[in-house]
């Protein structure tokens, strides 16, 4: 979910009342293209060429390498050398694209998965895309990617960030063949109370915010309709939670402590009460984790790093990612502090890195956008995939096509 949500749901009413220009001008990426490209085809690959196709012409580059930028944005495939039966669907959040998942793929293909990341209708374009799509498509588009990768599988995991984490589970909650889920940032419950006021505040203003887009892998803008499709998949969460209140399926979950977009708390307790499974695991990314034996906690107070603490999107990236590691050339100023930090972090100054909205005297934050605990969260996500599932409803014994799970895993 795009930080956005919160910061600025938090002034719905001034919105309302003034609504929110950029200077009088009307950039091209405000532009909502004539219509989002289908996102049903009969296979992965087709889906993979289509929707390549609709972003050569619907992309707003804001760079100079057009093809990179699309790359990135795209849906990809990664594709193990050697298939242990399993295949893992991926699905990025609010405002963001595939390549939240870049470092989590490779990793996971690594480890003998079939692992596919998908586009959510209205992403990887130009922000003003999203005011033509709706949870509904969103929700409809993970169940297809579901239905082609089972062409290729028998074992089916489900991972999501943020919003693609409501997305996923949501799904779970209502096919029980789905082997467990991977969940980044969970975003059930937004921290901010005045969420559900978008649904009208979307007849009075047509953006929440405006920015200038200049970031190649996520917006910096979000329209209010995209507000409330988010709110939508967080009723819809919660709904099918309170339907089925134990989810006894192997749950990996990773929280910041400085997380300031979701409802750590109600993540948490889900965690807790309705993830029952003895394989399930909570990363903790911070100092005071929840009492749980399945939690491990990692300190975030790194001054050696600068990191102050983590962030909603850290989680993501590991150290070394061209983008968002240490050395990434995509540093996040906008962080919810003064203009003259943000521009003198702009400028190239010595940073500090936290979640959003974060501020110490003396220090310029910039948003901290990799994970210094990659590596040790990976092993931890192995030993949750090494579950062996229940077979799925409905599986083919001696297809052909498909491989079955043995009893071991890489």
């Amino acid at each position: 979910m795009n930080h956005r949500v919160k910061q600025l749901l938090l002034s719905v009413p001034l919105l309302a009342l003034g609504g929110c220009e950029l200077n009088g001008t009307e950039p091209p990426y405000y532009q909502a293209a004539a219509t989002l490209p289908d996102f049903r085809q009969p296979s992965f690959s087709e889906y993979v060429k289509e929707t390549t196709d609709w972003l050569q012409v619907e992309r707003y580059v804001v760079g100079a390498d057009k093809a990179y930028e699309i790359s990135v944005n795209a849906p990809r495939e990664f594709r193990p050398h050697t298939p242990n039966g399993d295949g893992i669907l991926l699905v990025h959040g609010l405002g963001d694209s595939p390549y939240s998942f870049v470092d989590i793929a490779r990793h996971l293909s690594q480890q003998g998965y079939l692992v596919r990341t998908m586009l959510l209708p209205g992403h990887g374009s130009k922000v003003g895309d999203l005011q033509l799509a709706s949870d509904t498509q969103w929700q409809e588009s993970v169940a297809h990617q579901v239905s082609l990768l089972r062409q290729e599988v028998d074992n089916i995991w489900l991972g999501g960030y943020s919003t693609g984490a409501n997305l996923v589970t949501s799904h779970a909650l209502a096919h029980d063949e789905i082997s467990g889920l991977i969940l980044y940032s969970p975003a059930f419950k937004a921290q901010s109370k005045l969420l559900p006021l978008s649904e009208y505040a979307q007849y009075l203003v047509t953006w929440a915010d405006r920015d200038p887009e200049h970031n190649r892998l996520r917006y910096e803008s979000l329209p209010m309709k995209a507000a409330v499709s988010y709110y939508q998949t967080t009723k819809r969460v919660r709904s099918l939670l309170s339907a089925k209140p134990i989810y006894n399926k192997p749950v990996f979950m990773v929280i910041s402590e400085g997380d300031n977009v979701i409802d750590k708390a109600y993540a948490s307790d889900v965690f807790q009460q309705q993830f029952t499974h003895p394989n399930a695991r909570l990363v903790w990314l911070g100092e005071t984790p929840p009492d749980d034996p399945r939690a491990k906690a990692f300190s975030m107070k790194l001054p050696a790093l600068r990191i102050s603490e983590g962030s909603h999107m850290g989680a993501l990236f590991a150290p070394d990612n061209r983008e968002y590691g240490i050395a990434g050339r995509n540093r996040i100023c906008s962080n919810g502090q003064p203009p003259v930090a943000e521009q003198a972090c702009e400028a190239g100054a010595d940073v500090w890195y936290s979640s959003y909205g974060y501020t110490e005297e003396g220090k310029i934050h910039a948003r901290l956008t990799y994970n210094p605990y990659f590596a040790e969260s990976m092993q931890l996500l192995a030993q949750v995939l090494r579950t062996m599932p229940s077979p799925p409803s409905g599986s083919s014994d001696g297809d052909p096509n498909k491989r079955s799970a043995s009893t071991t895993r890489l």
